[in-house]
């Protein structure tokens, strides 16, 4: 029968997504079975598993790091936000409805059965399941119809383990606020807690650690150290996308105000020849960028207003009159284009919007979602590329005659000049087909293995949390489910 224990954290951003990779990867390194689950995940950069839906791509990370391929049972509930106040939302990796916020708040309680189905078909598979929460139980005005933490321990009857985040400051308050804020019912089920992001020596934290464990019964776990391979594993939150400065070769990046899919980047941050500059909000693109790269968007027509607000269509015309690449994948593609037309409303009113104008294509908004894992051909090298789709939309014109990418004997993409664009994610983790792309714009890279840098950086995760962290402990402390 297998085990299970719950990651929660004491507020956002705190680390649990790493920390349930490192524990994923040293239990592993155990020769347990393990496999990780989230049962509700907000987040734009998805996912494709190989059961042919949409899971978060932290928890994409976490098979990874349980050497098993993602299923949409490891996030049986995914919320792609697509404006301030509303989300899809993907149920056991299929589109379940788009939802206002105030609406998924009503309708959440409806989803708790096919969420503990998938946790329930998803241990009887394993020695161990490693639980992931949301956000943070403290957030008691969300308690009731929960699904997210600390309702869901009590529907699945698990423990949970506490995580808090000293970097940001007053991790204290943070660990034993939560204490005092949960209810007696909720509060039995932590049975202990861990500090992570310490910079410098973590016994200078003992004090803290014991003040901790006099205000609120819990025992520590550890204190972890600032892990500093963590920018080598693909980022959840958009928050965490950032300026990785590499070589003199620049990948100017807008981030758009609903970036998705931004795991585009991660191979390309890694080749330490590269710069890849993350341009804000205000900010020009700038000038002296070798290519910008328009990344997918959860809702293109917003996006496109967006980019334009910026000003970065007179940004990006200017590079191309300078002889400048561009890369548009997946909403960045349809953004290209000369035409986005959305008769049936998909992404708000119906409307036929002009494009950017830089690739003669037209973009028809459709309400079917493709999603696959896709094996296709780079023409111009031969490479084969592997990635994924995940989109709205249907995208003809004169300009997909100069495609770049084969797909069982389809063509696939579009270009004009220097401007291209394709609906195919995750290209960049195709090693021979990033070097050979990059070499062509002038970048002097060497073959690197992406994916293996991936698997050394959750080895060395897994011995930073084996070091500082009493795993021993948390394997007594998971409960049979």
């Amino acid at each position: 029968m297998a085990k299970a224990i719950m990651i929660q954290g004491a507020g956002s951003n705190v680390g649990k997504s790493m920390l349930v990779a490192g524990l994923a990867r040293a239990f592993t390194r155990r020769r347990l079975i393990v496999r990780p689950f989230k049962p509700q995940n907000m987040s734009n950069n998805a996912a494709v598993t190989v059961d042919g839906g949409e899971i978060g791509r932290a928890q994409a990370l976490q098979a990874m790091a349980c050497n098993t391929p993602p299923i949409v049972d490891m996030n049986p509930v995914l919320l792609k936000p697509e404006s301030d106040t509303g989300a899809q939302v993907i149920v056991q990796g299929k589109r379940f409805a788009t939802m206002k916020a105030r609406d998924y708040g009503r309708a959440k309680a409806q989803l708790l059965p096919a969420v503990l189905e998938s946790f329930h078909r998803l241990a009887a598979s394993c020695d161990l399941v490693l639980i992931e929460g949301a956000g943070s139980p403290a957030e008691i005005n969300l308690r009731d119809g929960d699904i997210a933490n600390m309702g869901f321990a009590e529907a699945a009857s698990v423990p949970v383990i506490l995580i808090g985040d000293i970097d940001r400051g007053g991790v204290i308050a943070q660990i034993v606020g939560t204490k005092v804020v949960l209810s007696t019912a909720d509060s039995a089920r932590i049975k202990g807690f861990a500090v992570n992001k310490f910079r410098g020596d973590p016994s200078l934290f003992d004090a803290g650690v014991t003040e901790i464990e006099a205000r609120t019964g819990w025992p520590s776990l550890g204190v972890v150290p600032w892990f500093e391979g963590a920018w080598r594993l693909p980022a959840e939150d958009v928050m965490d996308i950032a300026t990785r400065k590499g070589g003199a070769f620049k990948i100017a990046v807008p981030r758009l105000s609903r970036i998705a899919n931004f795991d585009d980047l991660d191979p390309l941050v890694a080749e330490p020849s590269v710069t890849v500059e993350i341009i804000e909000a205000g900010r020009p693109l700038p000038a002296d960028a070798d290519l910008i790269l328009i990344p997918g968007t959860k809702s293109t027509i917003a996006d496109l207003a967006f980019f334009r607000a910026q000003g970065w269509d007179i940004d990006l015309a200017a590079h191309i009159r300078r002889s400048g690449a561009v890369l548009g994948i997946c909403g960045g593609y349809q953004m290209l284009g000369k035409e986005i037309v959305d008769e049936d409303g998909i992404e708000g009113a119906p409307s036929r919007v002009k494009g950017l104008g830089h690739l003669d294509i037209t973009t028809h908004m459709k309400p079917e979602k493709r999603v696959a894992l896709t094996k296709a051909t780079h023409i111009a090298s031969g490479c084969a590329v592997e990635g994924y789709e995940i989109h709205i939309g249907e995208t003809n014109g004169p300009d997909c005659a100069f495609a770049w990418l084969e797909i069982d004997g389809r063509a696939e993409g579009a270009a004009r000049g220097r401007v291209q664009g394709c609906y195919l994610h995750g290209i960049f983790a195709s090693n021979a087909f990033r070097a050979a792309y990059l070499r062509h714009l002038g970048a002097p890279v060497e073959m690197r293995d992406h994916t293996a840098d991936v698997e050394k950086t959750l080895d060395a995760l897994a011995a930073h949390l084996e070091m500082h962290m009493d795993l021993a402990k948390i394997l007594d402390l998971a409960d049979e489910v």
